[in-house]
């Protein structure tokens, strides 16, 4: 019973940390169809602005509530700017997205070197998340219970922007037909700014999460850009429920599959169970339905 839960909460603590991840890429990915190979690179933005915040605050407690709201923004803004600047001119040319992107990545990547160094640095966490709490005699991390309230609270928030705003009923709009909703007089462009800001802002506050488990260095996001696909890939496209039900079953798999071998052993099967999943059902566990006529 012990290891049952140890892993099963492992696995749900590895699922919400893809899920933070992927949350904002299901977002962008689902509605303009752009492949972003930086989505990692804002992740590492969303941390070093962690170590930033931290180092101007000195309080680790203060600095991590205020980590949060700045990384989205930093994120935001990182991914308006790379839309505006580049990605408006590709839609509908997915190769090429991939492919600039990916040099932004890069860019980036060097830049944080410039700036914080090749070293790896840490985000000291606060006192009150130090240690375990303890439920019905099993030990859980408090960091992972707050990575897991996190991912919890991103979901809701975006669920209920998505479900009862004006801001949502434009996205599921743009999504289902984008002709017919420019026709019905939605600023699609416009739609497609705001829609890269909160996905790239949630990359951000995955950012401040993952300064919980460790150090972060300029890699940071490229240990993640894969998976955080794979999430979207088999939750299927857009879909924030799929995301969700994708990320907890990988994690849950990965952790049990690790328990009994290695770490990579563990990825490797993951990866070949999703490979025949997608032989299966290549539209992943929901598909959108749309008006298009396409």
């Amino acid at each position: 019973m012990e290891i049952l839960l140890s892993q099963l909460f492992n696995g749900l603590s590895g699922g919400s940390i893809l899920l933070l991840a992927a949350l904002g890429l299901a977002l962008t990915f689902g509605q303009m169809g752009v492949i972003n190979m930086a989505h990692g690179e804002f992740i590492m933005a969303g941390a070093y602005t962690a170590y930033v915040v931290q180092g101007v605050l000195g309080d680790a407690g203060l600095s991590l509530l205020v980590s949060l709201p700045a990384a989205f923004v930093v994120g935001g803004l990182l991914g308006l700017a790379l839309e505006a600047l580049l990605l408006r001119r590709m839609y509908h040319r997915p190769l090429d997205t991939l492919l600039v992107t990916f040099g932004v990545s890069l860019v980036l990547q060097q830049l944080a070197r410039d700036v914080f160094g090749t070293a790896g640095v840490d985000v000291a966490a606060p006192g009150w998340l130090s240690g375990p709490v303890e439920v019905l005699g099993f030990a859980f991390p408090k960091t992972r219970l707050f990575i897991l309230a996190i991912a919890v609270a991103a979901v809701v928030v975006l669920s209920v922007l998505l479900a009862f705003t004006p801001l949502g009923r434009r996205i599921r709009a743009t999504v289902q037909n984008r002709a017919l909703a420019e026709t019905s007089g939605i600023s699609t462009r416009r739609t497609d700014r705001t829609t890269f800001f909160v996905g790239s802002g949630l990359a951000g506050v995955a950012g401040v999460a993952l300064t919980l488990m460790g150090s972060i260095s300029a890699n940071l996001g490229t240990a993640y850009i894969v998976d955080a696909f794979l999430v979207v890939v088999v939750g299927g496209i857009g879909q924030i429920k799929g995301a969700v039900i994708a990320a907890f079953v990988l994690g849950v798999a990965q952790s049990w599959i690790e328990y009994s071998t290695t770490a990579s052993i563990a990825k490797v099967v993951v990866l070949a169970l999703i490979v025949v999943f997608l032989q299966v059902r290549p539209q992943g566990i929901f598909v959108v339905r749309t008006r298009s006529l396409a």
